[in-house]
């Protein structure tokens, strides 16, 4: 057993899915939407560290196997089970009460399909998704990165803007080496999905564009309008694929349009399941280079 099994044998199964950045959630009772975070391939919950204060509100980022403190883990490489393991862990967890998702590339198609989960296992919805450099789910299943050999999975991601530049700092490559197979699994989650028909999602949805994006263009991502039957919204920012770890206008941008959005959202009453069951309001209040 390596010296850093029996630490992570000992953390408790929250700060493995759902590690906290700073102070501890709002007491109980308190008021406000959790939002949930999904990672780009490859990436980590600690790209959402600063999130919660530039929010102002709750905010919890999914950590997925083979990444952080799971390093030892294997990460998933199909959407099916990530997604089940995904939405059983929110239910366990007590968070489908008054809560939001955000995902970017990869984590919006997870953010989408578990939204899709909760609802067929008669949990309340999101109040609102946004989704971000990613896109539309119809629109996934036609590229192969994944099947690369490492130089050219290497060369991909500096060709997507992953490797840093601009405001962002270089990734070392023996840091890309190391990281290369939990790439090359989110890879293949994203590349051997195939969206299956079903009834649009009813919360409102905002999505994100990028000027020069060269993984989701702004038609690709408008494709997301038909996925909800509430309102939509699209922002066409400056930038890559990685505004959003980018410093500057767009990352700026970016925040206060969410800021906004989830300050707009009403105060939440209790909600009720698909099956018409009510459910009180929450009590509850590493570089990047993928894809």
């Amino acid at each position: 057993m390596s010296p850093a099994e029996p630490l992570v044998a000992a953390l408790p199964r929250d700060a493995l899915w759902f590690p906290r950045f700073g102070a501890p959630p709002p007491a109980a009772g308190a008021a406000g939407t959790v939002l949930i975070c999904f990672p780009y391939a490859g990436g980590t919950a600690s790209v959402y560290r600063d999130w919660r204060k530039r929010l102002g509100t709750e905010v919890m980022g999914l950590q997925l196997p083979g990444r952080g403190l799971r390093m030892r883990e294997e990460p998933y490489t199909s959407a099916e089970p990530l997604v089940a393991d995904v939405a059983g862990e929110l239910v366990r967890r007590g968070l489908t009460r008054d809560y939001a998702f955000f995902g970017h590339s990869m984590g919006a198609l997870l953010a989408y399909e578990t939204g899709c989960a909760l609802r067929e296992r008669g949990e309340p919805g999101p109040r609102h998704l946004f989704v971000s450099g990613s896109r539309a789910p119809h629109l996934y299943g036609d590229r192969t990165e994944h099947l690369l050999p490492d130089a050219g999975l290497h060369r991909f991601a500096a060709g997507i803007g992953a490797l840093g530049d601009g405001d962002r700092a270089p990734v070392n490559d023996a840091y890309l080496a190391r990281r290369l197979p939990v790439l090359r699994a989110d890879l293949r989650v994203c590349n051997d999905y195939r969206w299956r028909p079903r009834r649009p999602l009813d919360c409102p949805m905002t999505a994100f564009s990028a000027s020069d994006d060269p993984v989701a263009g702004a038609a690709e991502v408008e494709a997301w309008r038909a996925y909800t039957t509430g309102s939509f919204l699209r922002h066409h920012v400056p930038g890559d694929h990685f505004f959003l770890t980018a410093g500057g206008p767009a990352r700026e941008r970016l925040l206060r349009e969410l800021r906004g959005e989830l300050a707009r959202l009403p105060r939440a009453a209790a909600r009720t399941t698909t099956d018409g069951a009510a459910t009180p309001p929450s009590e509850e209040k590493e570089p990047s280079w993928t894809y």
